[in-house]
């Protein structure tokens, strides 16, 4: 763990509790009282000589506000004297806010790009552009020239095969519509060489283009405007100068979508160029798939068919293939060379394949079996091979095609349940969470081997997650939030679950399957039937396969906040193995990490993940599993971005709470694991601890009338009216104290609370 992380958390356990105000200042509000504070203060005093350093407290800020006779060390006499009275903190740099990387090993990497203002002058904005010649998808040349009596012309680099560019059709198609009647003509240039015509025919009919559509790998006039990716959009003046390149607007980007565009660069840009003015902001970077730049060929050893397809068959043709989830195949060298810039960009910059735990330490391997990170050797290859001539070599080196014929991942299934109706997908915008329920009519309880879900319309879904719900009620592994955890889940890469020998997950007799179902519109209206298929064991397991929840409801994410961070515990109330772990996030997520143990000094990392992408839900699997004891804790903590940086961010002004909808924020660490020793079919109260945890925490905050960190007998009493079982039976606060009151002081604290559920639950 970071000193930085270290110092954040001693003063947070030191202060109690800190506040930011809307000010900007830290409000630091004692919640101890001489006993509570004469702890926290033995407990920083490591050297026991009744003096707290510096070094050992760890937060400058708040150590010189409490020597108060400047000797660079605070004595108890001192701490109970100027605690209580500091009431207010001038904003300071704290370190774990002011820090980029909340986690250990974070790169610099962007995994959420948006449009970003350029000058305009130094990219080529006011200079003339060439007559060139084009021809369009029927074969007829074109030239510039003969748009001369119209006001303005819109070059617009599109692709059928890039998300984005299929994301921004509709929205071309309308400003083309708003403008046709103004003098505005509108060319569409698509430069991918692998873009099947019957694609291109069919995006010009649904989105009703009527602009000239060029598809030209080697187009020479998106060469002279120097384009840079398959969303840039140029507009020219009736003197064919060049007024602005950029994007369309910032609806869409990597990484993220919004409702509705913030700004909306190219509707403006066209509007200043029909008034013969300059536009406000004349260049722009335009995210997209990038296109291949002139650039000299470097000499390499590397072919294609000796190393290129090995590698791509290892890393990349499970999603990047016919009927695969990506949006392009790579299964030919042709269709890796139409892409060889947009692979290159995302292979340097790490964000593919979606792999974000933090890296083992130099000459380890790898913590985690399903780990897709592409060896450092591989990727040297792949980048040495994209950046030369790009050599095919000897086809009888190439390895053989993979075999996806069957259709599913995990054989053919005992049982497929599909949606009975479909879902409609929107074209555009975004989509709340869509809820579907599916009965399995099972007639007896079975044991599932694998699982298997597949979207109807794999480019529109973004995850899955499935609960079991029996009868009209829904059962522990379902609720309406999914805090106790899921049953299956979905996420491009990780559609599927084969159990290992003696391990299944139980399908009740009778069960129903709720879908919770997150859709991402990609400029197309369409309707989505996903299904899921099962295998079912031959035999009961030896071990059940269970997922729980460690859970933060009440995170409150301020307003600006770029480093925010929460946390939520669960302490174990029988031995565990973890067999994976699944952070879940939204928008503003930015990092993560488990850890098991609370004292800070020692506590053990299970995962870090330093760069937290809320499009990529991924399963984290230990190559052995993770055995943790009987009452030690787990924790998950987790850091948000809300401030106006984040182009995710729907917007960065509001104080951001606990919801379903990727507007909201989740804080929810999922594991998956099993109890050793529990026969299957038994159940087990792991779910139900973390709900007691949030339950005490609950209960405790709405009890303790002082606010000083303490609940007394006094306090229960006076508030026995609000819970039936305290008021039918007094004597149950008595029963509390002497099973809760683990050190015999006379009062409660969070941790011995967090044990109610056991007294006064049936």
């Amino acid at each position: 763990m970071t000193q930085p992380i270290r110092k954040h958390l001693a003063t947070k356990l030191f202060v109690a509790t800190v506040t930011l105000a809307a000010a900007g200042s830290w409000v630091l509000q004692s919640t101890a009282q001489d006993g509570g504070l004469r702890a926290a203060f033995e407990r920083y005093d490591k050297n026991k000589d009744g003096k707290v350093t510096a070094e050992e407290l760890g937060q400058p800020v708040l150590f010189k506000a409490l020597d108060g006779n400047n000797d660079g060390s605070i004595t108890w006499e001192e701490a109970r004297e100027r605690f209580p009275k500091l009431k207010q903190l001038q904003p300071q740099p704290d370190p774990i806010s002011s820090n980029k990387k909340p986690a250990d090993n974070a790169p610099v990497v962007e995994v959420k790009r948006g449009p970003k203002i350029l000058p305009a002058a130094t990219e080529g904005v006011g200079r003339f552009v060439p007559d060139l010649e084009f021809k369009d998808v029927n074969g007829q040349s074109h030239r510039l020239s003969e748009f001369k009596n119209q006001q303005a012309i819109v070059i617009a680099v599109t692709s059928t095969s890039c998300p984005l560019s299929k994301k921004y059709l509709p929205t071309l198609a309308r400003l083309e519509a708003q403008y046709r009647d103004r003098s505005v003509a509108f060319v569409y240039v698509n430069p991918t060489e692998t873009d099947k015509l019957a694609d291109i025919q069919a995006a010009i009919t649904d989105n009703g283009l009527k602009g000239t559509y060029s598809h030209d790998g080697a187009s020479a006039l998106l060469a002279s405007l120097g384009a840079k990716t398959t969303t840039e959009c140029f507009v020219l003046d009736a003197s064919r100068t060049l007024t602005y390149r950029g994007a369309v607007d910032d609806q869409y980007g990597i990484g993220y979508a919004v409702e509705a565009p913030r700004q909306n660069y190219l509707a403006k840009a066209i509007d200043a160029t029909l008034k013969k003015q300059l536009p406000e902001v004349a260049a722009t970077t335009a995210p997209g798939c990038e296109l291949d730049l002139p650039e000299a060929a470097k000499p390499t050893t590397v072919t294609y068919h000796a190393q290129i397809a090995r590698i791509l068959s290892t890393h990349c043709i499970e999603c990047h293939r016919d009927g695969g989830v990506a949006p392009f195949s790579l299964t030919s060298s042709d269709d890796v060379i139409a892409h060889a810039p947009m692979i290159r960009q995302v292979v340097e910059r790490g964000i593919m394949p979606p792999w974000f735990a933090a890296k083992p330490e130099a000459g380890q391997p790898s913590h985690w079996i399903n780990d897709r990170s592409v060896p450092e050797a591989d990727k040297a290859a792949l980048l040495s091979w994209l950046s030369s001539d790009r050599p095919l070599g000897n086809p009888t080196d190439a390895p053989p095609a993979r075999d996806f014929s069957s259709g599913w991942m995990i054989g053919k299934p005992d049982a497929v349940y599909q949606f009975a109706k479909p879902v409609p997908i929107k074209a555009t915008g975004v989509m709340s969470y869509q809820h579907v329920v599916i009965d399995t009519e099972l007639t007896e309880d079975k044991w599932v081997q694998a699982i298997e879900i597949q979207p109807g319309v794999r480019e529109v879904v973004h995850h899955v997650l499935v609960f079991l719900q029996v009868g009209d009620r829904r059962g522990d592994d379902a609720d309406e939030e999914g805090r106790g955890g899921f049953w299956a889940a979905y996420v491009p890469g990780n559609s599927y679950r084969i159990f290992g020998d003696g391990y299944g997950k139980r399908l009740p007799k009778g069960a129903k399957l709720r879908f919770q179902m997150h859709y991402t519109p990609n400029g197309k209206a369409v309707e989505d039937a996903t299904k899921i298929g099962v295998v079912f064991a031959k035999e009961p397991p030896r071990q059940e396969v269970k997922v729980a929840g460690i859970v933060n409801a009440r995170l409150s994410i301020p307003p600006g906040a770029d480093n925010h961070r929460e946390e939520a515990t669960l302490r174990l109330p029988f031995d565990v193995e973890i067999l994976g772990f699944m952070p879940h996030m939204h928008l503003r997520g930015k990092a993560c990490r488990y850890e098991v143990g609370t004292d800070e000094a020692n506590a053990r990392m299970l995962l870090d993940i330093p760069r937290y992408d809320f499009n990529w839900q991924l399963v984290y699997r230990p190559t052995e599993p993770i055995a943790l004891s009987q009452g030690q804790t787990m924790r998950f903590t987790a850091w948000y971005d809300n401030s106006k940086n984040n182009p995710a961010n729907p917007d960065p002004t509001k104080t951001v709470r606990w919801g379903n909808q990727t507007f909201d924020e989740m804080h929810l660490g999922y594991i998956e694991y099993v109890q050793p020793g529990m026969a299957p079919g038994e159940s087990d109260n792991l779910r139900r601890a973390a709900l007691g945890n949030r339950l005490g925490d609950a209960v405790f905050e709405s009890v303790d009338a002082n606010k000083d960190g303490f609940l007394t007998r006094d306090e229960l009493t006076a508030v026995k009216d609000k819970y039936p079982k305290l008021k039918e039976n007094p004597k149950l606060i008595d029963i509390m104290f002497e099973r809760l009151d683990a050190d015999t002081n006379g009062k409660l604290d969070k941790v011995e609370l967090r044990k109610l559920r056991e007294v006064i639950s049936p």
